[in-house]
């Protein structure tokens, strides 16, 4: 852990986005770090405590605890991904800051991943699953389902058609983003093509992903 670092601790609840953080932990610090978990579906991200770390309730949460002993808490899944690959990067999964080129496409598909299609995805989880049936707008999951196969998947298939991973043949934490999100489309019938299964098949052969899934069995209590 760098210098700058005294611990790590993430708030977390299985299969949710805050996965992508306890993956990409995984790959940078094996098992070194906390993990708490959040009770979601018994109204714990809206505990006072837990406010006062993400106004937004919701996870992930990073608590970094710095060698002060002070804290700071990140609440962005994007951010979290970027900054951990960059406090690590002796771990390379993030082109090297003069790497104008591929820190570019890399940033891009990252920030794509947590914005354009993550927004679909929530829409889509909102429409079909969450929201009081009485509010739940099939049109607008449907909507979101077509941009989603229509737009998002030709782009990631082109890609994954011509490298193993998202921003080339390299690992980068940009996949810990996107490859999260293609298996939160499959359980929606999404992302179902041939070149998304090697894409998750090579994912999942990583010790770290193995790591961050471990507990998915308990998703729902």
């Amino acid at each position: 852990m760098p210098d700058q670092i005294k611990s790590i601790k993430l708030y977390h609840y299985p299969l949710s986005r805050s996965v992508r953080t306890k993956w990409m932990l995984h790959e940078v610090l094996g098992e070194d770090f906390e993990v708490e978990r959040v009770p979601l579906l018994q109204g714990g991200q809206f505990s006072e405590a837990f406010l006062d770390k993400n106004p937004n309730h919701g996870v992930p949460v990073l608590d970094v605890t710095y060698p002060d002993s002070t804290t700071q808490s990140l609440f962005e899944s994007g951010a979290q991904l970027i900054w951990l690959a960059d406090s690590y990067s002796e771990k390379g999964l993030a082109p090297a800051l003069d790497d104008v080129r591929g820190r570019a496409d890399y940033l891009q598909m990252m920030h794509f991943g947590g914005s354009w299609m993550d927004m679909m995805l929530w829409q889509i989880r909102l429409n079909e699953d969450l929201l009081p049936k009485k509010v739940r707008s099939p049109a607008l999951a449907q909507f979101n389902r077509d941009k989603l196969k229509n737009e998002v998947e030709p782009q990631l298939e082109r890609r994954l058609g011509e490298h193993d991973h998202i921003c080339g043949d390299h690992f980068s934490a940009a996949d810990c983003m996107i490859g999260h999100n293609v298996g939160w489309a499959r359980a929606y019938g999404l992302c179902l093509a041939p070149v998304f299964d090697a894409y998750r098949s090579r994912l999942a052969k990583r010790e770290a992903f193995k790591l961050a899934y471990a507990d998915a069995d308990s998703f729902g209590t």
